[in-house]
């Protein structure tokens, strides 16, 4: 066959195996509308012609006070049945000089995405931002949209734009999950919420000094960053906590029995992350006299992010899991970042209920950068639990190691024997590691 021909038979196939591109917009939006919703979302990942259907923004100028009416009419002609007969983005531009950019995006399964990262940034003046869900019943405001707002992502709130976006959410009478991120200059947050919110989440406010939450039924609760001064007005039951508060304190009188009321909050989490010295600051020193009486009992996930800048200390690790009978799932990360503090405290001699983890079943080290740290570790783990799990260990996070047993005298090659100082070893794997590729439901985020 010449060149080309084969070119050309080439060309001829490429162009068989995707006919509807070609098809003028109108079409293709009719065939997306006979889709589900969480599928028609996919075809964007097609090509960049079908991902510019989804791409298309309303633009609009308006002023920083109509920014909710803007989004309240966006919202209200969006229909889920024909989710590209409208825009699925508004770009609204307001502020002196249009110069702010509030970006607003329709996802999948009722969520709204509110970004006001992009334009001329505005000066990071400090502000506290009080923020106040819709506490109205479903008959005292109906509503002429098709489209509930279930979950909000906030992101790069300012001083400028704060009222403007507080205006929005009040709106919201659905709202169950809410995150917040990236805001900077947010010194104090105070978020007053309906019974209907489930879950919170605040990522990555560096200047997030003091935190307020009101609620009756939060059920998640994941924050990273410095720790902030928390304070809650009513109890609740937390099942998912990420408390990653690496960064260290906020505010250095912060201490454990300002730390008592969210203590309670998390004690019957099933999934948990949480930094070795919160546990020694914070945990410890409230329920060390309990002797081993006060325990996460549902306790089934847990994420534990330490510190080895001054030698790895199991200590405080060990003794907090004698406190979680049902824990099936540990991740131990090291971050030689993280905030540690200096401890003369022998947390495992202290603990004087030895709970054996009887449905421990991964074990996954991550960040150690001496595997004499991790091969200590891993023996401890296995002889508090009553079945030996399946350990993984990944000093990059890409390349796995498994844990292995081993002889403690094995022959080499030249029939020496070579004693080995543990009874297991980590050795890489190569082949599936589907089984290995296991992470924190927090981790990631």
């Amino acid at each position: 066959m010449r060149v080309g021909e084969a070119s050309k038979k080439e060309f001829m196939q490429e162009n068989s195996l995707d006919l509807l591109s070609s098809l003028p917009d109108e079409i293709l939006a009719r065939i997306i509308s006979f889709l589900p919703s969480e599928f028609a979302l996919q075809t964007s990942f097609l090509s960049t012609r079908w991902a510019g259907l989804w791409n298309t923004a309303l633009v609009q100028h308006g002023t920083t006070e109509a920014a909710a009416t803007a989004i309240s009419e966006f919202l209200t002609h969006f229909d889920e049945l024909n989710p590209l007969r409208q825009p699925r983005r508004l770009q609204y531009h307001f502020g002196k000089g249009s110069t702010s950019i509030l970006l607003a995006t329709i996802a999948a399964n009722n969520k709204l995405l509110v970004d006001l990262s992009t334009g001329k940034q505005e000066f990071q003046k400090q502000f506290d931002w009080q923020l106040g869900l819709n506490h109205q019943s479903l008959t005292d405001q109906p509503s002429p949209s098709t489209f509930f707002v279930k979950t909000l992502f906030l992101k790069s709130v300012g001083f400028q734009s704060k009222e403007a976006v507080s205006s929005i959410v009040s709106n919201f009478q659905f709202l169950e999950s809410l995150k917040i991120i990236e805001c900077n200059g947010l010194q104090t947050l105070e978020i007053d919420s309906s019974p209907r919110l489930k879950s919170l989440t605040i990522l990555d406010c560096p200047q997030l000094k003091s935190l307020f939450v009101r609620s009756l039924k939060l059920r998640s609760f994941r924050y990273r960053g410095l720790l902030p001064w928390l304070l809650t007005e009513n109890h609740f039951n937390l099942k998912d906590a990420m408390l990653d508060f690496r960064q260290g304190p906020g505010d250095n009188s912060f201490g454990s029995c300002d730390f008592d009321p969210s203590l309670l909050t998390i004690k019957n989490a099933e999934i948990l992350t949480l930094c070795k010295w919160t546990f020694e600051k914070l945990i410890w020193p409230s329920i060390s006299y309990l002797h081993g009486n006060f325990q996460f009992y549902k306790l089934k996930e847990l994420w534990w992010i330490d510190n080895s800048s001054e030698g790895y200390n199991s200590d405080a690790l060990i003794s907090f899991l004698k406190l979680c009978p049902a824990l099936e799932q540990l991740f131990v990360t090291v971050d030689s970042k993280s905030y540690s503090m200096p401890t003369t405290t022998t947390y495992s001699k202290k603990v004087a209920r030895h709970s054996k983890l009887e449905h421990l079943k991964v074990v996954k080290l991550v960040g150690f950068t001496n595997e004499e740290d991790e091969l200590s570790l891993a023996e401890q783990l296995t002889k508090l639990a009553v079945k030996e799990p399946l350990f993984i260990a990944s000093a990059d996070g890409i390349c796995l190691r498994s844990l292995v047993k081993v002889h403690l005298y094995q022959p080499k090659l030249n029939q020496t024997h070579v004693k080995y100082t543990h009874n297991y070893k980590f050795v890489e794997e190569n082949g599936d590691m589907s089984e290995l590729c296991v992470n924190h439901a927090h981790m990631g985020l």
